[in-house]
């Protein structure tokens, strides 16, 4: 009987060993193949708003929010995941326009703010400048959830993490050029043209560059 007893404890440390050896294998590939995802989730993105024709567009983001849709049910608690899908919703929404875009828009906002639950800092800022886009392009009560007033406090929190962001400045400009503060709009606009476009990040940072120095022109 000892014997026997000792033979199944044996057995069982085997199987254990072999189960935590396969789980320790695993998690990298698995690491890997989300990382992957995500990295040509964000390329076909950037290729997609700067490159790609404006009648191919809107479909083209439909079917990455699907993709984004998918890995964010895998990954629920990636902060950077879910910033990216409500990045692509937010493109998305812009593309379809009218109120028929205003349940993308929503469901971007709601990803997004779920997000920075998860990372205060937003990804590096990036949650509070879609935000600060949806909040202000989104048509008001009753027909949306629009506001200035939170579309300003979100910029300001992105203002916060990254000053220098090309982003950041345009949209805010684009936003205090809206609202008729001209002297600010063309501070945040010269801000953008003079910020360092990120590397992962260079298509679409330029293609805002471009744009702030357009509203320069304008003011």
């Amino acid at each position: 009987m000892q014997t026997l007893s000792f033979s199944r404890l044996s057995l069982k440390r085997s199987l254990m060993a072999i189960l935590i050896g396969s789980a320790l294998t695993l998690s990298p590939l698995a690491a890997t193949a989300f990382e992957d995802e995500l990295f040509s989730l964000k390329n076909r993105w950037e290729h997609t708003v700067t490159d790609m024709p404006a009648n191919e567009r809107e479909s083209t983001l439909k079917a990455l929010a699907v993709e984004a849709g998918q890995l964010a049910e895998q990954q629920r608690d990636n902060a950077d995941v879910l910033v990216w899908q409500g990045i692509i919703l937010a493109s998305y929404a812009r593309e379809r326009g009218g109120l028929g875009a205003l349940g993308t828009a929503g469901d971007a906002r709601d990803v997004l703010e779920r997000a920075i639950e998860i990372d205060p800092q937003g990804s590096n800022g990036s949650a509070y400048v879609t935000l600060g886009a949806l909040y202000d392009r989104a048509p008001g009560r009753p027909i949306g959830f629009g506001n200035s007033d939170t579309a300003e406090r979100m910029f300001q929190r992105a203002l916060e993490i990254r000053p220098d962001g090309i982003d950041v400045n345009y949209y805010y400009a684009a936003f205090l050029k809206e609202e008729g503060n001209e002297q600010a709009a063309r501070e945040h606009a010269q801000r953008a043209v003079e910020g360092t476009a990120r590397d992962s990040r260079q298509a679409s940072d330029e293609a805002l560059r471009r744009d702030a120095q357009a509203i320069l022109s304008d003011l």
